[in-house]
C-alpha cells in the first residue's frame, strides 16, 4: 500500500452557507473514492442578480494513493 496521497482542489458551491458549500465539495469527491483529509483554503461569494447570495469554498482534498 502507498503512503503517498493525491490533492484534489474542488470548489463547493451552496445558497446556504459556507460550511454548506465545503461539505458538496467533499461529499462529490467522496463519490470517486475514500478520503482521508480536507483543507479549507479560500472563502469567497457572490450576489446572484435576483439577490441570492452564492457561497463558494475552494477545499483541498486528499485521497490516499492505493
Amino acid at each position: 500500500m502507498s503512503n503517498s496521497f493525491e490533492k484534489v482542489i474542488r470548489v463547493g458551491i451552496s445558497t446556504k452557507s459556507f460550511s454548506d458549500a465545503v461539505e458538496q465539495a467533499v461529499k462529490d469527491t467522496a463519490k470517486e473514492g475514500a478520503i482521508g483529509w480536507f483543507e479549507v483554503v479560500e472563502h469567497r461569494g457572490r450576489v446572484l442578480p435576483d439577490g441570492t447570495l452564492e457561497f463558494q469554498a475552494t477545499v483541498n482534498i486528499g485521497r490516499k494513493l492505493k
